[in-house]
């Protein structure tokens, strides 16, 4: 699966430098980055309601795999430092 990563053409790249070049007070900067976050935010797409179920799930399986490797390393080296230090594993 391929991302199709958007590429900004010249035409507003020399828009942006313009508005930039014209807007130099502080008052005008933060006007103008305003006005391209809210141009970026028009693009964005919600996911349908049978992705953000894909999604959701991709994120709690992958959260569960992690806290079951963790937790076995945490045991492993739990154990590891009571045969260290205290004196074996039968306690």
């Amino acid at each position: 699966m391929a991302a199709s990563v958007e590429e900004p053409s010249e035409d507003i790249v020399a828009k942006s430098r313009k508005d930039r070049a014209a807007q130099k007070n502080i008052f005008g900067r933060i006007r103008l980055f305003f006005q391209q976050v809210f141009n970026e935010l028009k693009k964005v797409s919600t996911p349908s309601r049978s992705e953000l179920i894909k999604y959701t799930a991709v994120v709690l399986a992958f959260v569960i795999v992690m806290m079951a490797i963790l937790g076995l390393l945490d045991w492993i080296f739990s154990m590891l430092v009571v045969w260290l230090f205290g004196g074996g594993l039968t306690g």
